[in-house]
């Protein structure tokens, strides 16, 4: 085991909890019994990660082995990092019957052509989301582990989920993953967050929604309650719901609402026929964004019905907007 791969498997201990470090081991299957028994988790992080070091080499175990460890963790602990969503358009005749070992057979074999010295590991999750860890090497140098990209995708969805991708190699990987899914692009799909569940809930509307009719829906029973204040409450509760539905929220962290103007005032000709606009942006943030918005909206402290640029959340999943100006076409 040289000197990378023990950083590796230190960095890797020392990134996993006190509390999950021993179930985690136990998954992994690569420690003998005696093993694991010879290990003292009431020690610091340091003094395991030393003993787990030499019980590995002692076992002879490899880079691959300590990947596999990785894998379990991060795929258990999905919410950490930044993710990135992407969507596959236009599928070929047959990109609804691609199955597992194809696709693993296809992606190794079209990243492999477009990328020397590329480490990839592929395994399917419990609830059937295909995990892809890849790691970059450059030129004639070896796979960096220590900086790997992990991707998500559920077959025969359109969408793909990836974290810590470069600039560099987000293009070999997109057309990697456009071909082995047999689609014809690949995008952006505006949607990004540290909680990958959240995304992924938000996107494939895997929580419970209540979609707005023409027709206001009737409202609860209210004969006897004649306040103006308590109708009021309970059209704003029925409208934040509506919009935002009644269950458990994706935790959204962040939306970015980004403007960009042309400036418009005929007493200064020079600022006005500026090719380039201005460029304005708003974050909202939270631990909770969507539910945040619809707690504002039943309380009262957002008006409501809730402004559609706030309402394309749930309804696009998506939580990046660029608005630009109506410029009306000849």
């Amino acid at each position: 085991m040289d000197n990378s791969v023990k950083h590796l498997l230190q960095r890797l201990i020392r990134r996993i909890p006190a509390s999950m470090l021993k179930s985690t081991l136990d998954k992994w299957g690569r420690l003998t019994a005696e093993n694991r028994k010879s290990l003292d988790f009431t020690q610091s992080k340091w003094t395991i990660a030393q003993e787990l070091v030499s019980i590995c080499e002692e076992s002879e175990l490899t880079v691959k082995h300590i990947t596999e460890l990785e894998m379990i963790y991060i795929t258990e602990n999905p919410n950490q990092g930044m993710w990135h969503t992407f969507q596959l358009v236009d599928p070929e005749d047959d990109a609804h019957s691609v199955e597992l070992m194809q696709f693993k057979e296809q992606f190794k074999s079209h990243l492999s052509e477009l990328k020397r010295n590329v480490s990839v590991k592929i395994k399917k999750h419990t609830d059937e989301a295909v995990w892809i860890r890849v790691a970059w090497g450059d030129g004639l140098s070896r796979p960096n582990h220590l900086k790997a990209t992990y991707v998500v995708h559920y077959l025969q969805t359109p969408y793909v989920f990836v974290n810590a991708l470069s600039s560099k190699h987000k293009p070999l990987l997109l057309q990697a993953l456009t071909l082995s899914t047999k689609h014809q692009q690949i995008k952006a799909a505006n949607l990004s967050g540290q909680k990958l569940t959240a995304l992924r809930d938000l996107l494939m509307r895997q929580y419970q929604q209540v979609f707005p009719t023409k027709y206001p829906s009737p409202l609860p029973e209210k004969l006897r309650i004649e306040k103006v204040q308590a109708e009021a409450s309970a059209n704003r509760h029925r409208m934040a719901g509506e919009t935002f539905g009644d269950g458990t929220l994706p935790a959204l962290q962040s939306a970015v609402f980004q403007l960009e103007t042309k400036f418009k005032d005929p007493t200064n000709e020079a600022m006005t026929q500026r090719d380039e606009p201005f460029i304005c942006s708003v974050k909202f943030s939270s631990s909770n964004l969507l539910e945040s918005l619809r707690h504002c909206a039943a309380s009262g402290i957002a008006s409501t019905p809730v402004t559609p640029l706030l309402s394309s959340i749930p309804l696009k999943g998506r939580n990046y907007f660029v608005i630009t100006d109506n410029v009306p076409t000849a």
